[in-house]
């Protein structure tokens, strides 16, 4: 197992999924987020997945136990794929789940149009402006900030590999819904399912979880019941420690 570790590397345990990840807090390290969304997505129990913005592979990681789909993570950086893929093999998942270091937009040419049943995506949440504020860390400016990757290329690349009625779920940030919304239907993605995730009662949601259908019917849209993470403790709440720990 050590031997799968570099300098200033972890391994953490998603216990809920008897998952092990590596993790470098100098580098890139999973947040909620991660957890949320493999939760709230449509998993097929077989077929194709691809998890775009794979990071060190914890969503993809968090999908294997729920599916006997083939999943495939998808990740620009080369230092965030290279750990994906030893956390791969310290699960022993290498017959399930593999992971290429690949620009998003160019997937068609790892990947079939038209040839995918799911995708998951835990894009950049912040638009890339002249002005704007990033992370001096260059890993986590680029997971964080739409240097290499637009909301919109995501879109125009799941179409393309989606079949029809092929699913995306995402994680995102509400002030970016309408954006999403409207590159969802420029790219044949009809929404199906939103979920609002709070801090806590009484603060504004600060994410949200959306899932679409390709070539789908425009109505239909469900929104889900909020979700909170923590109480008034500041602890997490039953449903956010089941999703972590497997109990409430």
């Amino acid at each position: 197992m050590d031997n799968l570790l570099k300098s200033g590397e972890r391994i953490d345990q998603l216990i809920a999924r008897g998952v092990k990840i590596i993790q470098s807090p100098d580098v890139f390290s999973f947040s909620l987020d991660a957890v949320l969304l493999a939760y709230f997505a449509s998993i097929p129990k077989k077929g194709t997945i691809v998890d775009f913005c794979s990071g060190n592979g914890a969503v993809a990681l968090f999908m294997a136990p729920k599916t006997k789909a083939s999943i495939t993570g998808i990740e620009l950086q080369e230092r965030l794929a290279d750990m994906g893929k030893r956390s791969i093999l310290l699960n022993e998942l290498e017959e399930q789940v593999t992971m290429e270091q690949l620009d998003i937009k160019e997937v068609d040419t790892k990947i079939k149009s038209d040839s995918v049943d799911f995708i998951t995506c835990n894009p950049p949440y912040f638009k890339e402006q002249p002005n704007s504020k990033k992370n001096p860390n260059p890993y986590y400016a680029i997971a964080r900030h739409e240097i290499h990757l637009q909301l919109d290329d995501v879109f125009k690349s799941a179409s393309k590999l989606l079949k029809m009625n092929g699913k995306i779920a995402m994680v995102h940030r509400p002030d970016r819904l309408m954006d999403i919304l409207d590159s969802m239907r420029n790219h044949r993605i009809a929404p199906k399912k939103i979920q609002f995730i709070y801090p806590k009662v009484g603060k504004e949601a600060n994410t949200i979880l959306i899932e679409g259908i390709k070539d789908g019917k425009t109505d239909g849209l469900k929104i889900l019941p909020p979700l909170y993470v923590y109480g008034e403790d500041n602890e997490y709440l039953p449903e956010i420690k089941e999703m972590l720990h497997g109990t409430k």
